[in-house]
């Protein structure tokens, strides 16, 4: 039975059998990045080294984007939110470099390769809020959500002024939320939210700013799908005031 403080979650938490190499990291390795309830947000302790910025995805999907942030700013830290099994097991494939038929170390703490400013919470990203200090964080990726395109299902997405409340609270003030689509429902609502929304303004100043991918975009497999089939994503990136 699901508690009363519990949010309700839609979605998939686990998908085909994992393989061998992903089960071993998700049992021996996973617990080592997890965040727990007992976690301290603290910059200077949190990751593998002392960082002046955190950035937070929420919904990493395959873990792709995250991975090659976090390898592309080993100065940042970056905690990722997935409740996706299946995901979380790819991601950490990809931050490790332990791939099928690859020989697993005997102590799998040390993995001198392996992208060590990655932190990971597999559940749901709302009852993490309630850990997350007031401005802690610099950035939020909010990539290709579900975007619940039925009427009666528009309370389910992401984007609603509940979740924006806690968005604009755990974001600094400058910092960036980046909202990225490819689903024409999913785009209208989010702009017709967001502007709505007195914590955030909107940074495009011309249509090249939101159709086109920003300059520390990372490429996704979901990406290339989306173009493949016709729908074109949108990148809107949004400044906390």
């Amino acid at each position: 039975m699901q508690e009363n403080n519990t949010p309700k979650f839609f979605g998939r938490r686990k998908g085909r059998i994992i393989r061998k190499a992903k089960s071993t990291l998700l049992e021996k390795f996973l617990p080592k990045i997890k965040i727990g309830s007992d976690t301290v947000f603290d910059k200077n302790t949190m990751f593998g080294k002392p960082v002046k910025e955190v950035y937070l995805e929420i919904g990493f999907g395959d873990g792709a984007h995250l991975a090659g942030q976090a390898f592309k700013n080993p100065d940042k830290g970056f905690i990722g939110v997935e409740v996706f099994q299946n995901g979380v097991a790819n991601l950490l494939t990809l931050i490790t470099g332990i791939k099928e038929g690859k020989d697993m170390p005997q102590d799998i703490s040390i993995l001198p390769d392996r992208a060590d400013n990655v932190r990971v919470f597999d559940d749901d990203v709302r009852i993490l809020f309630k850990q997350i200090p007031d401005g802690f964080v610099d950035k939020v990726f909010l990539l290709f959500p579900d975007p619940w395109p039925k009427k009666r299902h528009a309370s389910r997405r992401f984007i609603n002024p509940d979740n924006l409340k806690e968005l604009a609270r755990i974001i600094r003030h400058g910092g960036i939320l980046r909202v990225a689509t490819d689903h024409k429902v999913y785009k209208a609502w989010t702009l017709r939210i967001m502007h709505d929304c007195p914590d955030f303004e909107w940074t495009a100043k011309c249509s090249n700013d939101w159709r086109n991918p920003p300059s520390d975009w990372v490429e996704t497999k979901y990406q290339q799908k989306a173009i493949r089939e016709g729908r074109k994503p949108v990148f809107f990136d949004y400044r906390r005031l």
